[in-house]
C-alpha cells in the first residue's frame, strides 16, 4: 500500500455506528474497517488500484 492520506469523512451517526459495531467484531480499528470495505469494493467493481515499487497505478 502507497502513501496515506488523512481527510474528513462526514457519516450518518447510526451508520457510523454500525461500522464502529462491524470492525469491533471483526478485532480492526474503525479506520481499519473503512479502508478494507473500500478495497473490497473496489476489487468486486474492477477498480482496485495497482501497487507498484514506486507507488504508481500501472
Amino acid at each position: 500500500m502507497g502513501k496515506k492520506k488523512a481527510f474528513a469523512l462526514r457519516i450518518d451517526e447510526k451508520m457510523l455506528a454500525a461500522v464502529e459495531k462491524w470492525a469491533a467484531d471483526e478485532f480492526r480499528s474503525t479506520n481499519g474497517q473503512i479502508e478494507f470495505l473500500l478495497s473490497e469494493a473496489l476489487k468486486k467493481a474492477g477498480r482496485n488500484p495497482k501497487n507498484s515499487n514506486n507507488g504508481t497505478n500501472t
